[in-house]
């Protein structure tokens, strides 16, 4: 479906973008969360986990505006007919709400941890690295899914 028209190839260019946009700030949050697990210094804590809200990770709510404008604009080849479409807002839908009512809330819990303490402990670096790494597993099962197309 690439090629089809200017408009629908840099929506699909901001489609990938936001997509890896998102891989990689889920994996910036991994990290962040595996230095509390691992015992990371107060002043490298303080650095990775500000108080104040973590707009980067809803880049993710760019991905299903992306994919239904190519949806309705891509034809047959690109339509709600198909399985890794569907698996695609599935997935959308699963980390959306996971991002929402578990990491986001888990990562401010850490911010203000360590806001307050100076360090947040390793049993709460260890709940935050659970909670992106079942993000990082949805989103690698829709990105295998777009690549596949089955």
């Amino acid at each position: 479906m690439i090629a089809t028209s200017v408009a629908y190839d840099l929506v699909f260019l901001v489609h990938i973008i936001a997509g890896v946009g998102t891989i990689v700030v889920f994996i910036a949050m991994r990290v962040a969360a595996l230095g509390v697990m691992r015992g990371a210094d107060a002043g490298t804590q303080a650095l990775r986990f500000p108080r104040r809200r973590n707009w980067a990770a809803r880049l993710l709510h760019v991905l299903p505006i992306t994919g239904f404008i190519m949806v309705y604009s891509g034809g047959r080849s690109v339509s709600l007919s198909h399985a890794w479409v569907i698996v695609g807002l599935v997935c959308y839908l699963a980390a959306a709400g996971h991002l929402e009512a578990r990491t986001l809330p888990e990562e401010r819990r850490v911010a203000a941890a360590i806001a307050r303490d100076g360090v947040a402990t390793r049993e709460q670096g260890r709940e935050l690295l659970r909670s992106i790494d079942i993000l990082l597993a949805i989103v690698g099962v829709a990105l295998i899914s777009m690549l596949i197309q089955y």
